[in-house]
């Protein structure tokens, strides 16, 4: 089945997206932070179920090809996102829908949920934190210079933006979620977790150099009755370097 792409008007912005398949079980990616559809989940894309499900992708405003806006990074950017992404699929006249969200998009999939849970059928989340720490500070800035970045996770993102482009919004995101710290307990989404009531799956790599496993035990711990599952092996990409078995738990987990 091809994979369609086009634009559509949210809350005043044309937000860009991908979708493929005919099932009757719709599902959103939520893509992380620089992320697009295209970079972030060409493997699920590819090769989700196209009979059970109707997946799509979209570029959250100022990031993939939802640009025009710039993107910037207010202390509400998260809560802008969530709203978008559940907005962008009711325009597409989904009643209710599941969310699969990486990274950034995963706090904004565990935001989505809680402040629409009769929209929000099933939940899968990986990479993602609630709060932000002193330890996830010093590590946001070690990936603030994307010179410092691998080829590989660097060249699709340049090809993408420009240089220019990528580089500063990835500097401004640093600044934009470091800020989290400095609320009580590094609180971004805590006290929202147990509003969280659709069936819900956490998913984390061991090896993950951006987002200790602690903050997995957090949100698994607070929103009753999820499930946590660790692959051993998984970095942060996990859902790219084991698409496989990735996608064979989630489309289990959806079922």
């Amino acid at each position: 089945t091809s994979v369609t792409s086009a634009k559509i008007q949210v809350n005043g912005v044309h937000l860009h997206y991908q979708q493929t398949g005919e099932g009757s079980h719709a599902v959103l990616l939520l893509p992380g932070m620089l992320g697009s559809g295209q970079t972030d989940f060409g493997p699920q894309l590819k090769s989700m179920n196209k009979q059970l499900f109707t997946v799509v992708a979209w570029d959250p405003r100022g990031y993939g090809k939802s640009i025009p806006p710039s993107r910037d990074f207010p202390p509400d950017f998260f809560e802008r996102d969530a709203k978008d992404a559940v907005d962008l699929m009711q325009a597409l006249k989904f009643k209710k829908f599941s969310l699969l969200g990486w990274s950034d998009g995963g706090i904004t999939a565990l935001i989505a949920a809680a402040r629409y849970p009769n929209l929000i059928h099933k939940l899968v989340v990986w990479g993602a934190n609630a709060s932000v720490t002193q330890e996830d500070v010093r590590i946001y800035n070690g990936i603030r210079d994307v010179s410092k970045w691998s080829e590989k996770v660097k060249k699709p993102l340049e090809e993408l933006y420009g240089h220019k482009y990528f580089a500063e919004t990835c500097e401004a995101w640093v600044d934009g979620i470091s800020r989290f710290a400095e609320n009580s307990d590094g609180n971004i989404c805590q006290q929202l977790l147990p509003d969280i009531k659709c069936p819900t799956f956490i998913i984390h790599g061991e090896k993950d150099p951006l987002v200790p496993q602690a903050h997995a035990e957090y949100i698994h711990k607070h929103i009753k009755g999820s499930r946590l599952l660790l692959m051993p092996e998984g970095k942060h990409n996990l859902h790219l370097r084991f698409a496989k078995d990735f996608n064979k738990e989630v489309e289990n987990f959806l079922r």
